[in-house]
């Protein structure tokens, strides 16, 4: 491997390494999702579904539509082959790594348990939610019936029955089984895991060290930051374990033009001349979860405008990264308005260094997606500088 890589030759890295520029499979069977999910490691949860939820979207960007039947069976099922935990965020996770997580349960356990804090004033509630589980069996926390199930505060506040679910979730002490309509399912890790997982035990720096494996392998380059935050480690811990990896030869330092930290480089990543792909991204796709790392490698200043007031909005709502081969070249604000049976583009921008004719290759990318979702239609919105290009190629008015 050369000792230093162009920044062309690193974003072809990356995005390899995510299973972007190869064929696309004929179809799309439970093989090739445990493929993906084998390379990704990691599927981020969001609730927002304006469009569609976030986990769903990491695989139609590289396999293409696809049953979404089979995905949830694959993590919403009880006793599903994939369940969640706090990996990079909330995520889908196999559930064989469970084991990988202990040193971060107790870690979370230390955090959150010192005197003061929610959990040592409530130990009555604690106590109440695992007898509930223990003589119920697997609940969702408004199955539970206590005075206190109600909301506190705002719209996202918590009551206090969720409030020591999810507690007792970040400790282990509870595991998901599911869901249920997208409301998280929780059980006694007893009543859902083998005794073999259970009894499990990997010591911590052996659990980080296979992390940071992991993540090297799914970025296939990155800064020690980079790889530190796919499963959100401390960056001194992913630096130290990463040395030691690139001592044993399985992971390279190089030099990348352009960034100032050395970059790590998986030894049997691919090198593409080139990537050939044109996707629409979620927000919390490993690609650009990391903002930082979407601005260097991509030149692609992303954040996310959800949380922004209306008037305030530069973009839209919900926008996503457009890929097409190797750069960024767009975002576009969706949304699924399945009343109408409509896909509405509600805005459309293009990206400063977007080569010409890049509303071409979303053409199909859009058609594919408002198939995927049953809708019949698709409307674009005058919203954005690349929104009449866009609505020329799909051969369709702008709406106002």
């Amino acid at each position: 491997m050369p000792q230093t890589i162009s920044a062309a030759s690193a974003r072809r890295i990356a995005l390899a390494a995510q299973g972007f520029g190869v064929p696309r499979p004929a179809s799309v069977g439970t093989r090739q999702l445990n493929v993906l999910m084998e390379r990704l490691g990691v599927l981020q949860i969001d609730s927002v579904n304006v469009f569609e939820r976030s986990h769903y979207l990491p695989v139609v960007a590289r396999l293409g539509p696809y049953d979404k039947t089979l995905l949830d069976k694959l993590t919403l099922r009880p006793k599903a082959p994939y369940l969640e935990y706090w990996a990079h965020v909330a995520t889908f996770v196999p559930r064989d790594d469970w084991p990988l997580w202990k040193w971060r349960m107790a870690r979370m356990r230390d955090k959150y348990t010192k005197p003061g804090g929610w959990v040592d004033s409530h130990p009555q509630m604690i106590r109440f939610v695992l007898d509930e589980l223990r003589a119920n069996g697997p609940m969702a926390a408004s199955e539970i019936e206590h005075d206190e199930n109600v909301r506190r505060g705002p719209w996202w506040g918590l009551s206090d029955i969720k409030e020591a679910l999810e507690y007792l979730f970040v400790f282990g002490d509870v595991v998901t089984a599911g869901r249920k309509g997208f409301e998280r399912v929780y059980a006694l890790p007893e009543q859902i895991l083998s005794p073999a997982l259970l009894e499990a035990e990997v010591p911590v720096d052996d659990a980080q060290r296979e992390l940071v494996r992991r993540a090297v392998r799914a970025h296939g380059i990155g800064t020690a930051k980079d790889i530190a935050d796919y499963y959100r480690l401390y960056v001194a811990t992913a630096t130290r374990l990463l040395n030691e990896l690139a001592d044993a030869g399985e992971v390279q330092q190089v030099s990348v033009d352009g960034w100032k930290a050395p970059g790590f480089l998986a030894t049997d990543a691919r090198i593409p001349r080139r990537i050939e792909a044109a996707a629409l991204l979620s927000p919390f796709d490993p690609v650009v979860w990391e903002r930082d790392r979407a601005e260097r490698m991509f030149g692609f200043h992303y954040r996310i405008e959800i949380y922004t007031p209306a008037p305030k909005r530069v973009y839209g709502y919900y926008t996503l990264p457009a890929l097409v081969d190797e750069q960024i070249v767009g975002r576009i604000d969706l949304k699924s308005d399945r009343q109408a049976g409509v896909l509405r583009v509600q805005s459309a921008w293009r990206e400063p260094l977007a080569p010409a004719g890049v509303e071409e290759r979303l053409v199909p990318v859009l058609r594919d997606i408002a198939a995927w979702q049953g809708l019949g239609d698709i409307l674009v919105v005058d919203r954005g500088d690349l929104a009449r290009d866009l609505a020329a190629a799909l051969g369709l008015p702008l709406v106002e």
